[in-house]
């Protein structure tokens, strides 16, 4: 399970999105500010925006990358206390002489011309200053603080999806086990040899599944495999009354699934499907891939819907609705599960979810 608490390493390629995120920011914010005061009488629209887009460039550049050096392994990449407000204090200043300077020798005038302006003009340019790199610096922390805040979030919620799956996953297995305790107890009595083999079918079985790490997801055809080991361990007691099919195609063997996604669904089958029937019948599990959506289908040949189980037509058996609750847990309202009889007799349980992005 991943820690909720483990620093997040920031990437030299994120801390670069953010510089340039913050800089295209900034300098519409400078267009605004050089529009607003052309249009109260300040002079012209190009002159102005000369000054703003210094100021606020140099200022911008100062604070960004003087925020990145100072703060160390703070998350939201923004120095604390004091240092904070130097920071900005020193950037803003070293940016409204450096950008005074540069739009002087643009427009021609003797340089910091904005001397000789009256007070209440110089007054007003240090204000918009000011009051400019204040509102653009804490709007950056805000945003800084409101992405690390989300960062967390998203933690927990993977942190807590990961502990109901690994909750799913606990109740089904004992519940397998159980089941097949159960066929063993029946065949120690009716075929001793055939018991001793499911027996030893089991153990294999147990060793490579519940010693096996507890993973939130394996490839499809680790998923296929157990399945495999799974009906050979059922063949043992049903012996020619089960034959099964597995049909995974090549390009979907590394797509990650839920660990014992399709074995419940087996389950159902053989218990309520092909035991009830005398001849039994067959087992098909294929896997293919709809436009960008990966469909399992676990048929078999059994009684049919009408005579199974009815906790189980309906949807509500414990195999079933644990596999519908892991979907929903995975992959939200895109993980789908129906129940149907299938074309030549018996059930076709269908599950379908999105193929994972190539990376």
């Amino acid at each position: 399970m991943t820690p909720a608490a483990a620093p997040r390493v920031v990437s030299l390629a994120e801390n670069l999105r953010d510089l340039l995120r913050h800089g295209l920011i900034t300098a519409a914010c400078c267009c605004v500010i050089a529009a607003a005061i052309a249009a109260s009488g300040g002079g012209p629209w190009s002159e102005q925006l000369v000054y703003s887009l210094s100021i606020g460039l140099i200022s911008w550049l100062l604070i960004d990358v003087g925020r990145l050096l100072l703060s160390g392994q703070d998350p939201i990449r923004w120095p604390r206390g004091v240092r904070g407000v130097v920071l900005v204090a020193v950037s803003v200043t070293i940016g409204f002489f450096a950008g005074q300077a540069i739009g002087d020798a643009w427009s021609g005038r003797p340089l910091f011309a904005f001397y000789k302006l009256g007070q209440a003009k110089m007054v007003s340019t240090i204000g918009i200053t000011l009051a400019a790199t204040a509102g653009i610096s804490y709007f950056f922390y805000s945003l800084g603080k409101s992405r690390h805040m989300q960062g967390q979030l998203n933690v927990a919620q993977r942190n807590a999806t990961e502990a109901r799956l690994k909750l799913l996953e606990t109740q089904l297995e004992p519940h397998m086990l159980f089941n097949t305790l159960a066929n063993l107890r029946v065949l120690i009595t009716a075929d001793p040899p055939r018991a001793v083999a499911m027996l030893d079918r089991l153990n294999n079985y147990l060793r490579m599944t519940l010693s096996g790490s507890r993973a939130l997801a394996h490839p499809l055809s680790a998923e296929f495999e157990r399945l495999a080991d799974y009906l050979e361990l059922m063949s043992v007691r049903m012996g020619a009354r089960l034959r099964y099919t597995l049909d995974l195609p090549e390009d979907l063997r590394d797509t990650p699934v839920p660990p014992l996604l399709l074995q419940p669904l087996v389950e159902n089958s053989i218990r309520h499907g092909l035991e009830p029937k005398v001849e039994g019948g067959k087992i098909v599990v294929r896997a293919r891939q709809d436009a960008g959506r990966l469909v399992i289908e676990v048929s078999d040949t059994g009684v049919g819907l009408d005579a199974a189980h009815p906790r189980e037509t309906e949807g509500g058996g414990f195999g079933l609705e644990q596999v519908r609750e892991r979907l929903a847990t995975t992959y939200g309202d895109q993980g789908r599960m129906s129940l149907a009889a299938a074309p030549a007799g018996g059930t076709r349980t269908t599950l379908s979810f999105p193929l994972p992005t190539p990376a």
